[in-house]
């Protein structure tokens, strides 16, 4: 990831209602949500959503597919974490021990780390 792509993505989730739809999105992996259904459960007029929702399609933190008539947004899981191993890549200037509160809390309860017991 470089800056340019970094700051879309951050500028992306910067906007309440994107950032509110982003976790939405993240909630209902993998199965992903219908745009419209999006809309509902944030009272959000549709077309102003199917902005945002294309707002971070083209920052790299959500895909679409269509379905039928309906268009399936979910949320892009290998671009938060591109996204979120660039803004730790040179985390506590190499110094793992100061790094581990961080790591433990990312890899907690929703997503234990390989090997580890739930």
């Amino acid at each position: 990831m470089d800056l340019q792509t970094a700051t879309a993505a951050l500028g992306a989730l910067s906007q309440s209602t994107r950032l509110e739809a982003f976790r939405l999105l993240v909630k209902h992996e993998p199965e992903g949500l219908a745009a419209g259904e999006v809309a509902r459960q944030l009272d959000v007029p549709q077309n102003t959503m199917s902005a945002h929702l294309s707002v971070l399609t083209r920052a790299g933190l959500a895909t679409a597919e269509r379905h039928s008539r309906s268009i399936i947004y979910r949320a892009d899981l290998d671009g938060v974490r591109t996204l979120t191993l660039y803004l730790v890549q040179d985390c506590c200037g190499g110094r793992a021990e100061l790094c581990a509160p961080l790591i433990a809390e990312l890899t907690g309860p929703c997503c234990p780390a390989e090997g580890a017991r739930a």
